[in-house]
């Protein structure tokens, strides 16, 4: 038997077949059993690095390629990450790696565009460090970032360091930094830097005529105005660049020199959107309101679309006009070219104001609450509405729901809510937006101090008035006034013409609003003398054509019983009606009182016609007895019968007949029979049963 050969190696067994998974119970069930990994249960800690060596040596690229730490510093300023940036900055000294010229314009651009002063002021430590103070274009860098961020002194001390400032740039660095400061002190040294440029022979740009030109417009100046647009036409600026002339625009219509500006628009000749932009402007500025719609049409037109900045100025405009057909073509072209949500927020917001003034709640709440994104100046918008249409416990309402959204209040929202509170005498809710304002660091500000002052003197807190304006560390002409209206409202008339004379021996003249609140005080404690005083200056200062004042004249001469200025108070009278000004009820009645005293019958017809036909106002009892009393005592019995099928007679009214006649209750038969003519006692016997004379009580003049 053949035996069979052994074999090297065994064959290997056949592999297991695979597990079967087990099915899953339900369906969640996980199809393959998984243990945890420990290195997702433990992960390894990430390395930490010294507070004081935050960028080690251990970085090949920041030793080897400066190009490259620069551009990390210029990347970090493009995004305002200026704290990362100034941190490379330190290690790139303490390595005493240079920095370049480029690198550090790019840092002061993004202190200047955050209005960063401290972070500034490091990167002028750095300038100093690497020998580049004499660099003259880091140096205007350095005027312009100061200048931005509002630190004047710093950019002119920069400015003196500049050896010889023979380039334009400089200059026009310091010019910039003082029209972004504004007011009048800064403006006066704007127009002294730039007389000092041309007494140094400094090439000047259009850029200096500019900034020069919006100090002016600040101002306003209106002769050296005229004065830099004459250099400019000598100079061959003018029409060459649309800036100046946008620039002369806005400075004209500021200046209230509405033809003169529509001559500069005239004259440009390449007009684009800013152009049309600042005369819309413009003209909402001066209250020429139908003209700014007028150039609004005539803009489209000419096939420029209005950008955001127009329609946030056209669309008040709108809706003081009440013109809600445009306002809903405007609208309806803001949903078609408007996308962008965050510049989308503040023209819906000028759609709610513009619905509200029309009287369209309904839109302009749709509007409100269609938006994806509310703010404070949406909200702003949505309380004024309801308090312009009278909705005042909506608008208070408001004022919680904003606050519920997460949405705080701002120094515009507190000044347009303390109004409501006042007008409801919310005293309570008035408290504590007082409280809010406080807390919030409001107070310094004027317009909140003048409204908090209103709010209580309408809830008859004359002494929290006081105290307010007493803790005002600057006051204008606004919280004089409304200081005096305190005292005026709350029946203080002394306090009122003694708060008067305070503002006069101050820095502060007085306006056309606070002259007339002035004259109402002193026609109601009757100061002829001081009043006569504040006519003279009103005279001196040509307001006696402010329709306001020439009723408050009116009143104060009235109520002072001085027949012959009352005289020339009613020929202002006529005046304020050939202008076009609506007089109140209170101004009727001064005119029909002096007329009365001063026996101008005539003069008394008119005004009780234009008061009861004209403008629709019902005559009063007073009325009544002070024109029938003239025309009675001027024996004009048939013009006085004229008015007495009018005339409806209460238990308590007064009808003074004749002053010639004593009245008694058996005199009046001889009253019923004029000269054989039935006469007005005739009339109001038959018609009101007058004989009963606990009806009709007759008085002698």
């Amino acid at each position: 038997m053949e035996a069979k050969p052994l074999l090297l190696t065994t064959p290997s067994p056949p592999p297991p077949p695979p597990p079967t998974p087990p099915k899953p119970k339900h369906l969640h069930h996980p199809l393959l059993p998984s243990k945890p990994l420990k290195s997702i249960q433990n992960p390894p800690k990430p390395r930490k690095f010294p507070f004081n060596n935050a960028f080690p040596d251990s970085l090949p690229l920041h030793n080897r390629n400066p190009h490259s730490i620069h551009k990390d510093i210029q990347t970090f300023s493009r995004r305002n990450k200026l704290k990362e940036a100034l941190t490379i900055l330190d290690y790139l000294d303490k390595l005493g790696i240079p920095v370049n010229v480029t690198t550090f314009s790019s840092l002061l651009t993004a202190c200047a565009r955050s209005k960063s002063l401290a972070e500034g002021r490091q990167v002028h430590v750095h300038i100093q460090i690497n020998g580049l103070e004499k660099n003259e274009f880091l140096m205007t860098k350095l005027v312009h970032m100061y200048s931005s961020c509002g630190s004047p002194d710093d950019a002119r001390r920069v400015f003196d360091e500049i050896p010889n400032p023979g380039t334009v740039y400089p200059w026009n660095a310091l010019l910039r930094g003082n029209v972004v400061m504004g007011g009048r002190r800064k403006n006066s040294e704007t127009y002294s830097i730039f007389a000092e440029m041309r007494r140094l022979g400094v090439e000047l740009n259009v850029y200096s005529f500019s900034c020069l030109i919006k100090s002016l417009a600040g101002s306003p100046a209106f002769k050296q105005g005229m004065k830099t647009h004459c250099l400019l036409i000598k100079n061959g600026f003018f029409g060459s660049s649309v800036l100046l002339g946008t620039s002369l625009i806005d400075m004209y219509f500021k200046c209230r020199k509405v033809r003169m500006a529509c001559k500069v628009f005239d004259e440009i000749s390449e007009r684009d959107v800013v152009v049309w932009g600042a005369m819309i402007a413009g003209f909402a500025h001066n209250w020429l309101k139908r003209e700014a719609l007028v150039y609004f049409r005539l803009m489209r037109r000419d096939g420029f679309l209005p950008n955001s900045v127009i329609l946030t100025t056209v669309l008040p405009v709108i809706g003081d006009l009440s013109e809600r057909n445009l306002g809903r073509e405007v609208h309806c072209y803001v949903i078609k070219h408007y996308r962008d949500q965050s510049r989308q927020v503040f023209v819906q917001s000028a759609l709610i104001d513009m619905y509200c003034k029309c009287g369209d709640m309904i839109s302009g709440r749709r509007v409100f609450y269609g938006s994806k994104v509310r703010n404070a100046v949406s909200w702003t918008a949505l309380i004024s509405g309801y308090a312009l249409n009278g909705r005042l416990e909506h608008a208070l309402r408001s004022v919680a729901w904003m606050q519920q959204e997460g949405v705080k209040l701002d120094v515009v929202c507190v000044v347009t809510v303390l109004p409501v509170c006042a007008e409801m005498r919310a005293l309570r809710q008035g408290k504590e937006v007082h409280c809010y304002a406080i807390k919030n660091g409001f107070l310094p500000n004027m317009s909140v101090s003048t409204s908090l002052m209103m709010m209580y003197s309408n809830c008859g807190e004359t002494r929290l008035s006081c105290r307010i304006f007493d803790g005002m560390e600057k006051r204008n002409i606004i919280s004089w006034t409304a200081m005096i209206e305190s005292y005026l409202k709350n029946g203080h008339f002394s306090d009122a013409l003694n708060m008067f004379r305070s503002m006069q021996s101050s820095k502060h003249r007085p306006d056309s609003v606070t002259m007339a609140r002035a004259l109402s005080a002193c026609g109601e404690v009757r100061a002829l003398k001081l009043g006569k005083e504040i006519h003279a200056q009103i005279l001196k200062r040509v307001f006696e054509n402010i329709p306001f004042v020439s009723s408050a004249a009116v009143s104060m001469y009235g109520r002072c019983e001085e027949i012959e200025k009352a005289r020339d108070a009613g020929n202002l009278f006529q005046q304020m009606e050939i202008e076009g000004y609506v007089p109140k009820r209170n101004t009727f009645e001064s005119v029909l009182r002096f007329c009365e005293r001063g026996g101008f019958a005539d003069k008394a017809l008119a005004v009780f016609d234009s008061m009861t036909r004209k403008h629709n106002l019902e005559a009063s009892e007073e009325n009544y007895d002070c024109i029938i009393g003239l025309l009675t005592r001027l024996n004009r019995v048939k013009e006085a019968q004229s008015l007495c099928p009018t005339l409806v007679l209460t238990d308590s009214q007064v009808v003074i007949v004749s002053k010639d006649t004593k009245i008694t209750s058996y005199s009046s038969t001889l009253l019923d029979y004029k000269n054989g003519k039935p006469s007005i006692v005739h009339y109001l016997n038959k018609h009101f049963n007058a004989m009963d004379w606990g009806h009709l009580i007759f008085m002698s003049n």
